[in-house]
This record gives structure tokens, C-alpha cells and sequence, in this order.
């Protein structure tokens, strides 16, 4: 995890994590309440059948510091209760701070903590902590054993190591982990072999690393499936298997992940050469996420993909608000049957949240048209589904070989350019004449060989506070089919918080968004067309968001 001072806030129906009473503020959703302090998930897992978030967090204010590993337990992923802290600074090696790291399930169904944390000469120890009574199924307290550290920084720069991953097995007899960090500006993982998991020994090489990238924070290693949705224990072994490699970049604040092969024989990972291993290489999220944590849930047999999008509004405002930061929602992740990159989707027990529905089918819009969706639900809580058509792709504009940056290129073809086919999409949270809004769509280019879509997350209009708010314009580029001409899109609009997957979730968007005219009831949702082509709604299916238990 960053160790800067950044600040986080669970939100709406994403999980609150509560651990003081604050009164509701601002555009804190309904669906919770506010909560003070600086978080991110560190080690999420299934075990017993309960759902364990452990996250950073500051019980005593809405800034960054203080930093302790909350716990909250859930039975869905949904409906959320708050417990006491797990782990805070309480020995010689973390004296000085409790910082991220992962969950792993021992054999004989025993789970374990491992955890960066910093002593009293401000080195970043490797340590472990385990649950003091195994009976109590919610494993309220853990204990940090007198053994610790077991991985100390010897031969790597002691200030840039840490965020141990999730453990795996391999059939030599040895325990498997990564470690982040850096050489001047190689970003490194490194790994350690152990055949007791106390006793870390740091294999000669780097499992990767990859120059010019800086530090390499919250690394995530994991196997997937080459077909179906299934997910895989980290420790899983077959044939044909692909590996995801995910860093996060301490530089930009952004991610990117890899997918490739993994030799345990040579303990090396090697990329395909089908994405970017670096900067410009493929992420899971497009906007406001980082320091995101995967974990196998053997309940589903699924991947969970955990995320959070630091806050866009100022310090100040933060501490008058009393929280700062948000959850993202979790979504389950596996490889798109291309091979070449992953696909996330809400967890499917979001759905039991949703309430109101309204729809529209078979709706023509014309050029510069816009038609507002549903004046029975909330449109400041809202999870939305659509599927566009579109008669023909002639019109589309011809691309640019140099338009490699797509969040550039939304800049400068926002939603109000009129182009080809598209702009074309929703604009969500916004007021009744448009003064503020946050519009998510697609735009279709025309290159020789392909057709190239544009996604874009605008945050450009979606506030009239003039100050404090880092308005960005997300996008992404959509590796797609459009033999059928169809694009799909999936929102979830919540007062201060967009998250949108486009095509199925080949390309997904979060934006920060603070409205002063679009909230709660003055909120709006219209579907919009700005090509010149025309475009149909095929299917639109809006529902209000219920309420789940939150950590109250």
C-alpha cells in the first residue's frame, strides 16, 4: 500500500465500514452512513463460510495516519457487520505501522496474515498474525507471534518492500509469495520460498520485473481458468493455465495487470506478448481504482476482485464531511475466452438490492436526442443495463494511428462532440437541465483493418463546485466485436460514485463525481445519442438500490 497520505471511505451499497457515529453530510448515500478514516481492503477471504475484509483504517479521523487493519464479516458480500480491529502497531517490528498485505487458507483449514510493518529504524518488515480462538467463527481477535518478522529487507532498499501476497503451494514442497518493490525505477516482485511458512528464503531472481515503472505497490499473482467463468485457488495446478501478474503503480496511481505463463520450475512469469507489460499496459479499471486485492472464493468457485477510488474532493472538505474514500463494488473477474485479457462484473448478490424498475425497448435516437430513463426510480441510486444497436458503422470517423491515450482522446472528443457513430451512452447523475452531469459512452472509429471504440467516464461537467475536485475525463479502449452492431453497457450510479463496465465488462470506468444540483431527488438519468447515426436502445432495464445492513 502507498504510504503517502491518501484517504478512503466505504460507500453506499459498497460496504460502509463504520467505526464512529458521524451524522449524514453531504452526498453520502442513503444507503449508509459516514464513516471517518484512511482505508483500503488489505486481506480479503472466505473462510467457514463468512466473508473477511480486513482494511486499513483511521479510527481517529478522516485524514490519512493511524493507521490499524479493521475487520468487517459479511455473509454475501452485501449486508456487512463491523468488528473490532485485528491487527494495530503494537510490537518492535510495526511499531511504526500496520500496512497491506493478504490472507492465506493453511492446510488443516487455518488461515493466516501476512503483513507489511515498519519498526523503529523505518524498515518494511514481512510479519504474520493468526487468529486467537479458531472456534469463534468470526476470528474476532489475532495474535502477532514473537517470531516475527520472518522476511527482513536483507540485499533490497528497505523503504520500497512490502505488501506480501497471498501464499501459494507448489508440488516441490514449498511455499510460494511475492513481495512489491523497486531498483531506482525497475519496478520488481520479488518471491520467497519457504517449506514451513516461517522460514522465507528470496529466490535468486525476480519472479518479473519491468524498467522504467517505479514502485511496484499491492502486487497480486494468480491463476485463471483458460475457459469459463470458474474461479481457481491460488495454489491450483493444471494444465493449460494462464497466470495474472497486477501491480500497482506508486508513480501514476493507476494499475496494470499482464497475462501470461508461469514456470514455477525457474520461479519466472512470463507476459504474452499480446498487451503492454508496462505503464500503458492493460488495467483493470480505466478511472478512480488502485490498490486493488483478489481472493478465491471456494463458496462460488469464483475470483473476487476488491478495489478502492481514492477521494476527489479536497482535504478539507473531508474533515468537515468527517469520511474520505469509497469501496468499489466486488466483482467477480475471469480470463474473456479471447485469452488476452480479463473480464469483471458485479457480484451477482448485488442484485438482490435492486428495487423500482423501469425500461425502454426498441427506442430510436436521433442525432443530438436524449431520452430520460424512468421517473419511478432513484436516479442517484440506480444499477442500469443496456444494449445499443446501431444500422450501420459507415459514418464512423477514421482513427489516428497517434491516438494511443485514450483518456486524452475523451478529452478532446468529449460527449457534446458530435461525431459518427457516437457519442452514444448515458449521462448519469444529472440535473434536469443539464447544468451537471457525468455522461458514460461510446465512441466508434474506423481504422484500416478494425473498428477501434472509445469508452469514456466524463467527469468534466459532473460538478458546479468550482474548487477542490479533480474532474478527469476516464477512458479506455474496448477490444470488441461489433459484427452484430451491438454494445452494451452496465452502470452503477451512486450519489458520488460511477462505476460502468462496457461490452460485458471488457472495459470498466470509476469516476469520483461530487453534483451540487443532481442529488438525492433532483437527480436525473437520461440516454443520449450525439453521432450522426442513428442509434437504438435495444433493451434498458434501470433499477432504484435498496438499502443493505451496513456496519452500523
Amino acid at each position: 500500500m502507498a504510504l503517502k497520505p491518501l484517504t478512503w471511505f466505504i460507500q453506499s451499497f459498497n460496504l460502509l465500514l463504520l467505526l464512529q457515529s458521524n451524522k449524514l453530510t453531504g452526498l453520502d448515500s442513503i444507503f449508509n452512513l459516514p464513516s471517518t478514516g484512511s482505508m483500503v481492503q488489505t486481506g480479503p477471504m472466505y473462510y467457514n463460510g463468512i466473508y473477511h475484509l480486513f482494511y486499513q483504517y483511521n479510527p481517529k479521523g478522516a485524514v490519512w495516519g493511524n493507521i490499524v487493519w479493521a475487520h468487517s464479516v459479511s455473509r454475501d458480500m452485501v449486508n456487512w457487520q463491523a468488528l473490532e480491529p485485528a491487527i494495530y502497531p503494537s510490537k518492535p517490528f510495526d511499531i511504526k505501522g500496520c500496512w497491506s498485505g493478504s490472507a492465506t487458507i493453511m492446510p488443516g483449514n487455518k488461515p493466516i496474515i501476512l503483513y507489511t510493518g515498519i519498526d523503529s529504524k523505518e524498515r518494511q518488515l514481512q510479519n504474520y498474525a493468526v487468529p486467537k480462538n479458531l472456534s469463534d467463527p468470526y476470528l474476532r481477535e489475532w495474535i502477532k507471534p514473537d517470531n516475527n518478522p520472518l522476511v527482513f529487507p536483507n540485499g533490497v532498499n528497505a523503504s520500497a518492500f512490502r505488501d506480501p501476497t497471498t501464499a501459494w503451494w507448489e508440488d516441490d514442497g514449498h511455499w510460494r509469495m511475492l513481495v512489491g518493490s523497486r531498483r531506482k525505477h525497475r519496478g520488481i516482485a520479488y518471491l520467497y520460498r519457504s517449506r514451513d511458512f516461517m522460514k522465507w528464503t528470496k529466490a535468486k531472481h525476480p519472479i518479473h520485473s519491468k524498467e522504467k515503472t517505479g514502485m511496484w505497490e499491492c502486487p497480486d499473482f494468480f491463476p485463471v481458468s483458460p475457459s469459463g467463468k470458474n474461479g481457481l485457488n491460488t495454489s491450483y495446478s493444471g494444465p493449460n493455465m494462464k497466470y495474472v501478474l497486477k501491480v500497482s503503480l506508486d508513480e501514476t496511481r493507476h494499475e496494470y495487470y499482464t497475462v501470461g505463463s508461469y514456470f514455477n520450475d525457474k520461479d519466472r512469469y512470463v507476459p504474452d506478448n499480446t498487451s503492454v507489460d508496462g505503464w500503458a499496459g492493460l488495467r483493470y479499471d480505466y478511472g478512480n481504482f488502485y490498490a486493488s486485492k483478489t481472493f478465491f472464493d471456494a463458496s462460488r468457485n469464483r475470483r473476487i476482485l476488491w478495489g478502492w477510488a481514492n477521494e476527489s474532493d479536497s482535504k478539507e472538505d473531508d474533515i468537515r464531511k468527517g469520511w474520505a474514500g469509497i469501496q468499489t463494488i466486488p466483482r467477480s473477474l475471469w480470463l474473456d475466452p479471447n485469452g488476452k485479457q480479463l473480464l469483471q462484473w458485479p457480484i451477482q448478490e448485488l442484485e438482490t438490492l435492486r428495487g423500482k424498475n423501469a425500461e425502454i425497448s426498441n427506442k430510436v435516437l436521433k442525432s443530438g436526442e436524449n431520452v430520460e430513463v424512468g421517473t419511478g426510480i432513484t436516479a442517484a441510486q440506480a444499477d442500469v443495463e443496456v444494449t445499443f444497436s446501431f444500422p450501420s458503422l459507415d459514418k464512423a470517423e477514421p482513427f489516428d494511428p497517434s491516438w494511443v491515450d485514450a483518456e486524452k482522446l475523451c478529452g478532446q472528443k468529449g460527449s457534446t462532440v458530435k461525431g459518427g457513430v457516437g457519442p452514444f451512452g448515458l449521462l448519469t447523475l444529472a440535473s434536469e437541465k443539464l447544468e451537471e452531469y457525468t455522461p458514460v459512452f461510446f465512441r466508434i472509429f474506423k481504422a484500416p483493418n478494425k473498428h477501434v471504440v472509445l469508452m469514456c467516464s466524463d467527469a468534466t461537467r459532473s460538478s458546479l463546485k468550482a474548487t477542490g475536485l479533480y474532474k478527469p475525463s476516464f477512458a479506455g479502449f474496448v477490444d470488441v466485436d461489433l459484427a452484430d452492431k451491438k454494445l452494451s453497457l452496465r452502470s452503477l450510479i451512486d450519489h458520488s460514485v460511477v462505476e460502468s463496465f462496457g461490452a460485458g465488462g471488457k472495459t470498466c470506468i470509476t469516476s469520483r463525481v461530487y453534483p451540487t444540483l443532481a442529488i438525492f431527488n433532483n437527480a436525473h438519468l437520461f440516454a443520449f445519442n450525439n453521432g450522426n447515426e442513428t442509434v437504438t436502445i435495444d433493451k434498458l432495464s434501470a433499477w432504484s438500490m435498496n438499502k443493505p445492513q451496513m456496519n452500523a
